[in-house]
């Protein structure tokens, strides 16, 4: 048989082969990996607030919505401790991409239970000195973030209530005194009321089922104000905690613009929201392809004084016109 009559059965079998191609193409099409949506894990030492609508906010301001081109699984300790790693067991187990920390106890929780899971700090004390990290410029291992160990900034918290009550003598200090950076910020706070005439009482209070003997020992100290360090433990016992101080005419001081809300007379610390929008940006970076290990950790760069006129209204107290315009938001 010629090449030429061989050449109509070669063009029918080159036919057949690729109208098979265009068949199988859109099977082949359809096996294709779609790619898995990046998914973050946040573990906060405390309850629902501020400061994960804060991060959320960073994470939109970035593109990232969740649902949509991302996951994000929350789990909360409701200010106990104890429940921490067993949370922090729970996202791991989801495979996230990334994991942020509200809480110094928070982050070493997670760290405890992984060393390969990138963290991110949104709101820890000083990570060097709690070991989390190897240095504030080079972290190494799995954690980077933002500290907001500002120890500093507690003197300056108790000027600031000496010039709103100048005849202030007796200071009592509540929270949990050991835990870092406590310690820090009791040590200036005692420097500043030795050099402003006040005597300082603490009282320590570290589990929620001590609230009431620690207000009970609150008032035999006979204070004059309140300082409270504010904490994942504090901070959910927080209305009940100003509840009681506005009941014994006390104005409280502490470090966060939820205690102003709650009906503190002041506060005076760095930018909570300010810092948890940040967070998002060390995310976006890991999920990128960062290796925590080479993400410098961040301190504060915004500050924030805030005063709840109508406390101070309810105590008797007139806040001077020195201190109202430092005032970045006035509570009415």
């Amino acid at each position: 048989m010629s090449s030429a009559e061989r050449s109509p059965v070669h063009v029918q079998f080159a036919i057949l082969m690729f109208a098979f191609a265009v068949l199988a193409w859109p099977l082949a099409g359809e096996a294709q990996p779609t790619g898995q949506r990046p998914r973050v894990g946040l573990l906060n030492a405390a309850t629902p607030g501020k400061p994960e609508a804060a991060f959320r906010e960073g994470l939109r301001a970035l593109g990232y919505v969740d649902g949509g081109n991302l996951v994000v699984d929350s789990r909360f300790a409701q200010g106990r401790a104890e429940r921490l790693p067993a949370l922090a067991r729970e996202l791991l187990g989801a495979k996230p991409d990334v994991i942020v920390t509200f809480g110094t106890t928070a982050a070493q929780a997670v760290k405890a239970a992984t060393t390969t899971t990138p963290i991110v700090m949104a709101l820890a004390g000083d990570p060097v000195e709690t070991r989390l990290v190897a240095s504030l410029a080079r972290p190494g291992g799995n954690v980077t973030g933002l500290s907001l160990a500002t120890p500093e900034l507690a003197g300056k918290r108790l000027e600031l209530l000496k010039e709103v009550v100048p005849k202030l003598t007796r200071l009592t200090v509540l929270g949990d005194l050991s835990r870092s950076p406590r310690p820090a910020e009791v040590r200036q706070t005692q420097e500043a009321a030795r050099a402003l005439g006040v005597t300082v009482a603490l009282v320590e209070f570290t589990r929620a089922e001590g609230l009431d003997s620690a207000l009970g020992e609150v008032s035999h100290t006979r204070p004059e104000a309140l300082l409270v360090l504010n904490s994942a433990l504090t901070g959910t016992h927080r209305s009940r905690i100003t509840e009681f101080a506005l009941k014994n005419r006390l104005p409280v001081v502490s470090s966060t613009s939820e205690w102003a809300v709650a009906g503190a007379l002041m506060i005076y610390a760095p930018s909570l929201t300010d810092s948890c929008r940040r967070a998002a940006a060390y995310v976006d970076k890991i999920l990128k392809g960062a290796s925590p290990a080479d993400l410098p950790i961040e301190q504060p760069t915004k500050f924030e004084l805030v005063i709840n006129l109508k406390t101070a209204k309810a105590l008797g107290v007139t806040i001077p016109p020195s201190v109202l315009v430092r005032t970045g938001q006035v509570i009415e």
